[in-house]
């Protein structure tokens, strides 16, 4: 099913939209008619396979609170309508060690922790807060996406990456207590191992550890993420849904 009949036309704005999930997530949306305003580092590449790319992405740095109070500004602008149908908060960072390794308890600095925490925990909650009112214009929906390693110490996954999105499946129960009186919808997906081109070294050694026995597409968590912003989810939030070929259990 498509909104393609839908007398206006459905707005998502999406942060981390230039690769691996994020990238399908844009492809998944705009199929189905929507407009999608893409939020990420990086410029707007020519690659991209979608419509209206260039005018309706906004480079930000979620890092940075003032700039990302500034890019809400703008976002708001560009909802000529007051309305916006649904927000996934899909970017978020993970650093690494030396050689690509993971930063635990003890080796991570606080620098790393305060950065790692702004992206991943504080701006979803900022761009949440700053487009509320076209989010309750719409009765529209928020996706956060958090991770696998936010219930169990993950072999790759950095100590500040897993306790961010922890705290972010945490966020994500106060949302839902906060704007469904405002008619907005709140949930979460927990991917696993989903194939991308930012996958760990040693990632294929995890596959005997997944029911399923292989590593998720990325395009199998677009179209989760797809329905929890669609009208087949009305009756769903505060929920966490996990998209890992079975690995939580």
């Amino acid at each position: 099913m498509t909104d393609r009949n839908d007398k206006r036309r459905k707005t998502l704005i999406l942060t981390g939209a230039s690769r691996g999930i994020g990238h399908a997530a844009v492809k998944r949306f705009s199929s189905a008619g929507w407009r999608v305003i893409t939020c990420s580092r990086t410029a707007f590449s020519e690659d991209c396979p979608w419509e209206a790319g260039p005018e309706d992405h906004v480079q930000l740095d979620l890092s940075d609170p003032e700039g990302l109070t500034l890019a809400i500004q703008e976002m708001r602008h560009r909802l000529t309508d007051g309305r916006l149908d649904a927000l996934v908060n899909n970017a978020a960072i993970s650093p690494k060690g030396d050689g690509g390794t993971r930063l635990g308890t003890l080796d991570t600095s606080a620098q790393i922790w305060t950065d790692v925490f702004q992206v991943n925990f504080f701006a979803p909650m900022m761009l949440a807060r700053g487009l509320v009112a076209e989010l309750q214009a719409a009765k529209g929906a928020i996706v956060n996406v958090t991770s696998i390693a936010g219930g169990r110490v993950h072999p790759f996954a950095g100590a500040a990456y897993a306790t961010s999105k922890a705290a972010l499946a945490a966020l994500t129960r106060e949302m839902a207590a906060d704007f469904g009186p405002l008619g907005v919808r709140v949930n979460a997906i927990s991917p696993g191992e989903i194939e991308t081109a930012i996958l760990s070294p040693g990632t294929e050694e995890l596959i005997e550890d997944i029911p399923l026995r292989r590593l998720g597409a990325p395009e199998e968590v677009a179209k989760a993420i797809y329905f929890l912003c669609s009208e087949q989810a009305s009756y769903v939030t505060g929920s966490e849904l996990h998209i890992n070929g079975g690995q939580h259990v």
